[in-house]
């Protein structure tokens, strides 16, 4: 996908770009529901295929600037705020339930995970082979659809993880765990090994699967994908991705390996 320039935008303008009502979007097509998906992806591809491309919708507007430039004023504004979990609805398959260390900045202003540029999140869910093409911070809520959701360990927002106190990493592994016994995921993919430790206690904890399980789901510890953990590439981060994407089942399942959806 190719972005225009980026251009500064305030924290509300962000928000109001993806809290827009269905009305504004092309009818029988929302950006939370996977049947648009294919149009999404041609106006994406070909700008002016889109019925009015003078004017987008503000949703696919957004998919065009994908990271904006916040003021310094609002990303202050969104410490210690939080931002509702990507997770299935009841019933729907949840194969893997990747959870953050906490959100950052950017993350609680926007209202997206794994939001800031430069978090390689994204990039190695793609290369891993989870979604089919690459997905944009705001398309987090297409997800369910491929039986993946999020949450974080701590829920509120701040400028570092070092921030956070050690009460609340061992609060947010008790959330956590409460969490997926509610939701029953196949694979719990806990992105920070430094913060999986300090959650649980496990200070000898490496990346990769886990000897033990949460709440009967398979616990992995993944590379934390943020861009200041320079010492983890891209290529290194997507390959632990795809050993999480190897073992995810649906939940119930013993033999067959889930087929994400492309």
């Amino acid at each position: 996908m190719t972005c225009g320039p980026t251009r500064s935008k305030s924290a509300a303008q962000v928000r109001e770009s993806t809290e827009s009502s269905p009305s504004s979007l092309p009818a029988a097509c929302q950006l939370r529901s996977g049947n648009c998906q294919p149009r999404i992806d041609s106006w994406i591809a070909q700008p002016s295929a889109h019925p009015d491309s003078r004017s987008r919708p503000p949703v696919l507007a957004a998919l065009w600037d994908p990271f904006p430039v916040l003021a310094a004023a609002d990303l202050e504004a969104a410490r210690n705020r939080t931002i509702p979990d990507v997770i299935p609805e009841p019933g729907q398959e949840l194969a893997v339930l990747f959870c953050g260390i906490n959100p950052s900045l950017y993350s609680a202003a926007t209202g997206w995970h794994f939001a800031r540029p430069g978090n390689r999140f994204w990039p190695a869910l793609h290369l891993s082979g989870f979604t089919g093409r690459r997905l944009v911070p705001i398309e987090q809520n297409l997800l369910p659809g491929y039986g993946l959701g999020i949450t974080n360990l701590v829920a509120r927002a701040t400028a570092q993880a070092a921030e956070l106190t050690d009460a609340e990493f061992r609060a947010g592994g008790d959330r956590l765990t409460a969490l997926v016994r509610q939701h029953r995921p196949a694979v719990v993919a806990v992105a920070g090994v430094t913060a999986y430790r300090k959650a649980f206690g496990r200070q000898k904890a490496q990346i990769g699967p886990q000897d033990e399980t949460l709440a009967q789901a398979r616990l992995w510890v993944l590379p934390n994908p943020s861009g200041l953990n320079a010492h983890w590439t891209l290529d290194a981060i997507a390959t632990e991705f795809a050993a999480v994407r190897a073992v995810g089942r649906p939940p119930g399942t013993r033999t067959n390996s889930l087929r994400f959806r492309t």
